[in-house]
């Protein structure tokens, strides 16, 4: 059985980038064409195919674009399917090569019009590149794959992240920049809400999937969204990390009416109360005041989230100010 040979946009398009990406490739790290027919273009085999697909997913990865690429050229039947997880220990995936270089000047910390970089390939994800600042390049990685709306590479990039690091640590350095500057032209360039609610889904299901306490470990702790709060990524943060704690938690989600959450304590009791508001709008404080008043109030009543003015709130409401705050606080409530 014969390579099926392909032109560069072929190329190009399995593999969900441009066309000069590829071209960069060739020239910069010799990751080209290697088939020649007499008269015709050079044309890519599979064996190519298979190297740029391992170069692209490390680079996806965070790995700098030099380092990357000679690893694939040094891999003679490259496997794209690996995960990065198991990439080998060599190749660091905090920016440096495997002798401790640092990155390469041409790698993840530069970006293109794609908003991946110039050689991280990618789609055009809208013109402008993901503010990310000084993050770090597994965050870069991931704005990349999720600028490209590659939902397959955001998961495992997400699943990596969260169990190499924690759920605290990888949300914090990894997820929360990258959803943050997805949010952030979503909100005042109206675009990229596709790329927003692929990568949270992406997010939510690798939360979901993390083991929980089992059954028989009473819940007594409980986590929801203030009214009209649609954004509900965070408490499933805090539930994911309690969960890892052993602390169980039942999480109600977005867009809680005040009715509703007051029936649902009421319902299960729980020592331990979170609600969430991520903008000024749905932070309404009088949401507050019947958790804090009466009999079988909460032990801990806290308010989570940007949205919220500290000093509005109910007396005995608590803020906690990070989500490694609010772990360790609720952690010890449901103990």
């Amino acid at each position: 059985m014969t390579d099926e040979l392909l032109s560069a946009g072929a190329a190009a398009r399995r593999l969900g980038v441009a066309v000069t990406t590829l071209r960069s490739w060739h020239q910069r790290y010799g990751l080209g064409p290697s088939c020649h027919r007499r008269g015709q273009h050079r044309r890519y085999t599979d064996d190519d195919m298979a190297r740029l697909a391992l170069m692209q997913h490390l680079v996806t990865a965070g790995v700098p674009p030099a380092e990357a690429a000679r690893w694939a050229r040094r891999s003679p039947s490259p496997d794209p399917a690996t995960p990065v997880s198991s990439t080998p220990s060599r190749i660091r995936h905090d920016g440096g090569g495997p002798d401790g270089a640092g990155p390469d000047s041409t790698g993840p910390d530069s970006t293109g019009p794609d908003g991946t970089g110039p050689d991280g390939g990618g789609r055009d994800g809208g013109g402008r590149a993901l503010a990310l600042g000084d993050a770090e390049p597994a965050a870069r990685g991931l704005g990349r794959a999720a600028m490209r709306l590659d939902g397959l590479d955001v998961h495992d990039l997400v699943a990596a992240a969260v169990a190499e690091r924690g759920v605290v640590d990888a949300w914090d350095r990894i997820l929360c920049p990258v959803l943050v500057a997805v949010g952030e032209r979503a909100a005042h360039a109206d675009e990229l809400v596709e790329v927003e609610h692929l990568l949270s889904g992406c997010i939510s299901a690798v939360f979901a999937s993390l083991p929980r306490p089992p059954r028989d470990h009473p819940v007594r702790v409980l986590l929801t969204c203030a009214d009209e709060e649609q954004h509900s990524l965070p408490i499933e943060a805090l539930a994911a990390a309690l969960a890892v704690h052993g602390v169980p938690a039942r999480v109600l989600g977005a867009r809680v009416p005040p009715n509703a959450l007051r029936a649902a304590v009421h319902r299960t009791g729980p020592v331990a109360v979170l609600v969430w508001a991520h903008a000024r709008a749905t932070a309404d404080p009088a949401q507050l005041d019947d958790l804090v008043s009466g009999r079988g109030r909460p032990a801990v009543v806290a308010a989570g989230g940007p949205g919220w003015e500290p000093a509005s709130l109910p007396a005995g409401v608590v803020v906690p100010a990070t989500l490694a705050d609010a772990v360790e606080l609720f952690a010890v409530a449901a103990d």
